[in-house]
């Protein structure tokens, strides 16, 4: 059974099947270049709906300091998540701005790459591992995936989330190749980029619960 994330939420239909079908996270995305942004007053109004019943992340790429502020001001997250080329100091500082913890996403393509986790270990409070975003493409929700078994078996001072690629029909692959314990996704529950679809959230938790 793996827990899982539920991002790039834009609509109430979208949140409460996430909710309804048991996912412990949903993510909202502050970030223009997205489909999936959503302005301060959305970002409001679907954070007030979901509290209480499953725990919010606000992920943001890159983010100053105001950015920070003005989210957890109107939102009031449990999670930040960073999904940027932000450093361990970055990090470090953005986590006041959740009430519960830091989400810090490093993209893999080769076994190499999950080197940088030790940078954030001391840092963040949880790490994603997802698939490298191609050259001038979007930080995540991409449909990439990378190889899963790179993860097989590795041991890391957080806890971790897998992403990149994952649909209903390969989460629970990628759960028994990847050892992960959580997964996240966004594209792969989508009718169109940025429209998520009901049947899909639900088909995705009832995969990701029996992996």
């Amino acid at each position: 059974m793996a827990e899982a994330k539920i991002c790039g939420i834009t609509d109430a239909r979208a949140l409460d099947a996430a909710i309804d079908g048991g996912a412990r996270f949903v993510g909202f995305v502050v970030y223009p270049k997205s489909p999936r942004h959503l302005s301060r007053d959305k970002l409001a109004a679907l954070a007030e709906r979901a509290r209480g019943q499953v725990e919010t992340v606000v992920v943001t790429v890159d983010a100053d300091e105001e950015l920070l502020a003005a989210v957890a001001a109107c939102a009031g997250p449990d999670w930040i998540q960073l999904h940027g080329s932000e450093n361990p100091g970055k990090t470090a500082q953005a986590r006041q701005y959740a009430q519960r913890g830091l989400i810090k996403a490093i993209g893999v393509a080769r076994p190499e790459d999950l080197a940088q986790a030790a940078a954030f270990e001391p840092v963040a409070d949880m790490l994603m591992f997802d698939a490298k975003p191609p050259p001038g493409g979007l930080p995540g929700g991409n449909a990439l995936a990378f190889d899963w078994q790179i993860l097989a078996g590795r041991r890391f001072g957080r806890p971790w989330m897998l992403s990149g690629g994952l649909t209903p029909a390969n989460v629970a692959e990628a759960v028994s190749a990847s050892g992960a314990a959580a997964v996240d996704v966004s594209s792969g529950v989508e009718a169109s980029a940025g429209l998520k679809d009901p049947l899909k959230i639900a088909e995705f938790l009832a995969a990701a619960r029996s992996a």
